[in-house]
């Protein structure tokens, strides 16, 4: 088994904001809750990181950090796609498990593969209690 890779399409959909897509590699991670870009990602998307709110985030190693938060954000995989906020930190995409709950996403890691769930093949199911 190793790391888990998707390709990915971030859309911008703020109001304030020109609509801007930017195709993207994300490392796929089922053990990290957010969506997390990077800041230059951020920017490609037009979001302005000074006018954007803060979150302070524990990382894995169990330290804390304030990053940056943006949205709302538009994730597309596989026809199928979840408006959200993001952390703006790293220097890689990764989609955590809020995006692929968004989406009824199954994460294959002995194949390291994403697929869509084949329980609801055409249309995203999600448990509402």
């Amino acid at each position: 088994m190793g790391l888990t890779y998707a390709d990915i399409e971030l859309e911008s959909v703020w109001g304030a904001l020109p609509k801007r897509r930017i195709n993207v590699r994300a490392l796929v991670d089922s053990g990290a809750v957010f969506m997390i870009v990077p800041e230059h990602m951020a920017l490609q998307l037009g979001f302005d990181l000074t006018e954007v709110s803060q979150r302070e985030v524990i990382l894995a190693d169990g330290s804390r950090r304030v990053v940056p938060m943006i949205g709302p954000l538009r994730v597309h995989f596989a026809e199928r796609y979840c408006d959200l906020s993001a952390l703006v930190f790293g220097d890689e995409p990764l989609m955590g498990a809020v995006p692929m709950e968004m989406m009824d996403l199954v994460l294959h890691p002995a194949t390291q593969r994403l697929t869509v769930n084949p329980e609801s093949p055409y249309l995203p199911v999600a448990m509402a209690k």
